[in-house]
Order: C-alpha cells, then sequence, then structure tokens
C-alpha cells in the first residue's frame, strides 16, 4: 500500500488505549494509511506485550495489536507529559483512550484542554460503562460486558452453567464500533468543522450484536434461553460428529436449505409436516433433526460429508480449530492470514486486514514495534532539542 493512495493517509491517531478494545480500534485505524502513535507509560509498557504466549521473550498478542503504529513512551500524569501530549493534539486527528472517567482531567488533559489546542479533535473515550451513570468509575473489561449484556446467559447448553467466550469477543465487537464511531465523527467534522467526544462503553456494541432480546421481551416477555449449540429460530442446526472424528456445523436459517437438507440425508418425509414449514416450528422437532442429519454424517468422513452437501447447495462448514484456519483454501484464496516480516522475530503470520478495498486498499506496513522504539524520532519532529529530550527522560516523563 501506498501512503499517498492509503484511504486514511494524512489521519494522525493517538492511542493512548489499552487492553483491548481501544487499542483495536487504532490498529484498524493504521491499516487503512492512519499515522498512529501508541503512547505508553515509561514503566509500565502496555499489558498486551506481556498477554499471552510469547516468543523469544517478545510477545506475540502485541505483534497483531501494535502493527502500524509508533512507538513513544510518555508518562501522562508528569508535567512534561502533560506538555508533551498536548503538543501532540494540537496537530492531531484522533485521540483514543480508555482511562476511568476523569483520569486525564485530573493530568489537566481532559477534553476542554485537547479542545483548547485543537477544536477540530476528535477524543474516543472508550470505557467498561460510559462517562456517566452509577457503574462509571468501576474498572471494566470485556469479560464484565459478556456477563452484563446477557451473552453468558444464553451461551452454553440448557442445564449447564452460563459460559465466557474464551477470547475478547466484547472487547473486539467495541474495536469495531469505535472505528465506525471515530469515522463518523470525522465525517460530521466535515460538514461542522468542530471535533467531539466518542463515548462508548464496551458493555454496549455487544448487546446491539445480542439481536432483538430487548424487543422480545418488551413485546411477548420472553426471556431467550440456553440451547447449546441449537437454535430457537430454525433446525437443524447444529454440531455433529463424522466418521472419521471430526466435527461439522449445518445451518438452515433458509426454508430452501432445510428442504435440501432433509431430501439429502434421506428424510424427504419430513419436509410434508406441517410443521417444518417455518423455522421456529422445526426448532420445536430439533431431537427428531438433528437425529436424522447426525445419523446421515455419522456414517461419513468429513470430507464425503463437505463434498455431498456442497453438491446438494446445502450449508456446512467444517469446524475448525487454528492449524485449519491456517490451511483452509477459502482462507488461503482471500489471503487472509498473511506474512509479514519483523526485525525481532522474522517472518510473522497473522490475520490480514478486515476488508478488501479495489482502489485503495489497507496493508500491515510492520508488526508490533518495541516499547518506545520511536519516541525520540516522533519528539524530535515535534521540535524538541536533544537536550530536551534527554531532560525529559531525566525527569521520568519519557
Amino acid at each position: 500500500m501506498s501512503t499517498t493512495t492509503a484511504p486514511l493517509a494524512g489521519l494522525r491517531v493517538l492511542d493512548l488505549a489499552t487492553l483491548f478494545a481501544g487499542p483495536l480500534a487504532a490498529t484498524m485505524l493504521g491499516d487503512f494509511g492512519a499515522e498512529v502513535i501508541k503512547v505508553e507509560h515509561p514503566r509500565r509498557p502496555d499489558p498486551s506485550r506481556g498477554h499471552g504466549p510469547a516468543k523469544d521473550g517478545v510477545g506475540l498478542w502485541w505483534k497483531l495489536l501494535g502493527r502500524n503504529k509508533r512507538t513513544l513512551t510518555l508518562d501522562l500524569s508528569s508535567p512534561g507529559g502533560r506538555d508533551v501530549l498536548l503538543r501532540l493534539a494540537s496537530d492531531t486527528d484522533v485521540i483514543i483512550e480508555n482511562f476511568r472517567p476523569g483520569t486525564l482531567e485530573r493530568w489537566g488533559v481532559g477534553w476542554e484542554e485537547l479542545r483548547a489546542v485543537n477544536p477540530r479533535l476528535v477524543l474516543a473515550r472508550v470505557t467498561g460503562f460510559g462517562q456517566f451513570g452509577p457503574y462509571a468509575h468501576r474498572p471494566g473489561f470485556g469479560t464484565l460486558a459478556e456477563a452484563m449484556s446477557g451473552f453468558a446467559a444464553v451461551t452454553g447448553e440448557p442445564e449447564g452453567p452460563p459460559t465466557l467466550p474464551p477470547f475478547g469477543l466484547a472487547d473486539s465487537i467495541a474495536a469495531l464500533a469505535t472505528a465506525y464511531a471515530v469515522m463518523t465523527a470525522l465525517a460530521g467534522r466535515d460538514l461542522t468543522g468542530q471535533g467531539q467526544v466518542v463515548d462508548l462503553a464496551i458493555i454496549e456494541p455487544i448487546l446491539t450484536v445480542l439481536g432483538p432480546q430487548p424487543l422480545w421481551y418488551d413485546q411477548l416477555g420472553y426471556v431467550q434461553p440456553r440451547t447449546g449449540n441449537r437454535s430457537r429460530n430454525n433446525a437443524p442446526r447444529n454440531t455433529y460428529r463424522t466418521s472419521d472424528g471430526h466435527w461439522v456445523a449445518v445451518s438452515t436459517s433458509a426454508q430452501s436449505v432445510a428442504e435440501r437438507v432433509m431430501r439429502l440425508v434421506g428424510r424427504p418425509d419430513l419436509i410434508d409436516e406441517p410443521w417444518f414449514a417455518a423455522g421456529t416450528t422445526r426448532a420445536e422437532h430439533a431431537d427428531e433433526l438433528d437425529d436424522a442429519v447426525g445419523r446421515w454424517i455419522a456414517r461419513r468422513t468429513r470430507e464425503e460429508a463437505l463434498s455431498a452437501f456442497e453438491k446438494a447447495e446445502a450449508a456446512i462448514a467444517p469446524i475448525h480449530d487454528v492449524r485449519d484456519v491456517m490451511e483452509d483454501p477459502q482462507y488461503r484464496a482471500l489471503g487472509t492470514i498473511t506474512e509479514v516480516d519483523d526485525p525481532e522475530l522474522g517472518p510473522l503470520r497473522m490475520q490480514n486486514v478486515l476488508f478488501r478495498l479495489s482502489e485503495t486498499p489497507g496493508a500491515i506496513r510492520w508488526a508490533g514495534r518495541p516499547h518506545g522504539a520511536d519516541t525520540d524520532e516522533i519528539l524530535a519532529g515535534l521540535g524538541l532539542s536533544a537536550p530536551k529530550i534527554a531532560a525529559l527522560r531525566e525527569e521520568g516523563a519519557l
């Protein structure tokens, strides 16, 4: 990707956030050409650097989350750090932060001070519970959003406990929402000439993704139960084991697909049942439908089942682990996993940018860089002399 043709070229973003929604939103902007400066505390690096497995002492999650970002160390609570941040903010388009409400204000770099040096700034504030309300000052993580939103309550087997995802689901959804919110605020700036504050609570986007549950409850008093891999909206819909010990997933959200599946598995007679005509009534007969599909799949290998479903134009997918993802021909065709050369670890394979643009595509220019690697260069670009930078470092601001 040429930086002159990248769609977000010329956009400067300061990433002041940690773990994980705010930083991932900044990564998404950087993937399409924004200049992203990751600001970390001089003595307490972003926790993602130490999150999960490492190789040769280098955190691998950071290589993904920190890609396309330059790294700067800055103690925002120090006078020198405050002054540097305000100088940076004066020529910045977007700041993303996730401190508890009131923290930036306590340091003298809140919205009023930031707006004073740059009226066109967009400040994205990403917190667990938002900037106001009874929970606003609580520490908030994605796990709490997965619990509070209703996600955990509907996830898991009917007789089992509520189930949390083993990865940052709510944070990732919030990151997508934050990137969308930032671009919307920038579009608003084009109309008004003024920046604004984005207040994003991690507990909210995941609630939207969960669909019409509040509407169902409001109008019908209906509370969605845990159904395991089944759905209350259609059947058959489940995971099934093949004869060679693999698993596949089948979906029949469309009526025509449900009919094709039953013909394929040798039970066309069920199609004529009155209850088969709608997904919700099919779901009431999930035991019978699952038995028919499960028995058919259990007599076939994974490849045999996948091939037969494809020929029948019925919806099926293998249940992959990461080893399968890395080798899947569809992912390969899309370039979903790409290789990045890294000075610390050599070639790295990671997820590519989120989507493909035909004329101004995104790209991964580099993986996450070492802590503070670009501090001197960034500050020199602000006009700070080498002695001034050394003095800031001596006082602990860098």
